[in-house]
């Protein structure tokens, strides 16, 4: 019993709002048409309490609206962020090529005047291996025999001297670098033209020995190879020297170089592609060819 008038109380309510919806918008009509009203003050209330009520109801749609706005919103900042990204790796990428084409290209060309200026072919070689023992100085390299290396030829960088190739497989080398302890260079001062024989003693560091009453050596002289002994040209650079140690006999004294090649940042090099005379009567006698080698040698 309860239930019917209950659903009997809400169908009459719900007519009644209807009714007066009705109502109302006629009377709305009418009122428009005739330039306008002033509200009722049941209409009124009815319309004052519809302000908030419309509010609240419309803030969560609202809230809804806006963090679906800022989600789009984000999502496509997101993207442009990638894009961005992207952008900045792929500049930076193409900055550092241009920093090696330059890093590169004064490479080339202070080997382009050393090879007018010594008039031997030069072939660019990558370092793929360094091995830095307590008794060897000796780095591999990415070019061989089918390359045109062969064992006895000078290495080089743009600085200066680095090395001699010992030995060649198909496709890669081995080099002796000039800071080997069994490395010897027969060298030459450029003010003084005083001779010595220059070898490794560490990494950063070689060792000039001359004649010690012939020898006019002092801390900024520069060092370069004599041409003597058959094996590099003469005129490659090998180092300055910064400390003249005192005479420890009559005869000889030394003097501390530091190398014009920093071996910890070596990366490339050039291969000459000419052995020296020495080199090849050596290396070409070790194949039973030494009359042609003879032959090769005699300028």
């Amino acid at each position: 019993m309860f239930e019917f008038r209950t659903r009997v109380f809400l169908a009459f309510l719900v007519a009644g709002l209807m009714g007066i919806a009705l109502v109302n918008m006629v009377v709305d009509r009418r009122a428009f048409g005739s330039g306008g009203r002033d509200l009722p003050w049941w209409s009124g209330a009815v319309l004052d309490l519809a302000v908030p009520v419309q509010k609240m109801v419309s803030v969560p749609f609202d809230f809804a609206r806006d963090r679906w706005t800022g989600y789009t919103a984000l999502v496509g900042i997101r993207e442009q962020n990638h894009e961005l990204i992207d952008r900045l790796a792929t500049l930076e990428e193409e900055n550092l090529q241009l920093r090696e084409a330059l890093v590169a290209s004064g490479r080339l060309e202070r080997i382009a005047e050393m090879r007018d200026e010594f008039e031997i072919p030069m072939l660019p070689a990558e370092l793929v291996g360094v091995d830095v023992s307590a008794w060897f100085r000796a780095a591999l390299l990415d070019r061989g025999r089918e390359h045109g290396v062969h064992a006895g030829m000078p290495v080089i960088s743009e600085h200066g001297l680095v090395g001699l190739a010992t030995a060649t497989s198909r496709s890669a080398a081995k080099i002796m670098l000039l800071i080997d302890p069994q490395s010897a260079v027969d060298g030459v001062l450029q003010r003084s033209r005083a001779r010595g024989i220059v070898r490794g003693i560490r990494d950063d560091a070689l060792e000039f020995e001359f004649v010690a009453r012939q020898g006019d050596v002092r801390v900024g002289d520069e060092l370069i190879t004599s041409g003597l002994g058959g094996v590099y040209p003469k005129g490659l650079r090998i180092g300055e020297v910064i400390e003249v140690e005192p005479s420890a006999s009559e005869m000889l004294q030394t003097a501390i170089v530091r190398p014009a090649v920093d071996f910890g940042r070596l990366e490339q090099v050039f291969v000459m592609l000419r052995r020296g005379p020495t080199m090849e009567l050596l290396y070409s006698a070790a194949h039973g060819d030494v009359s042609d080698a003879a032959e090769r040698a005699t300028p």
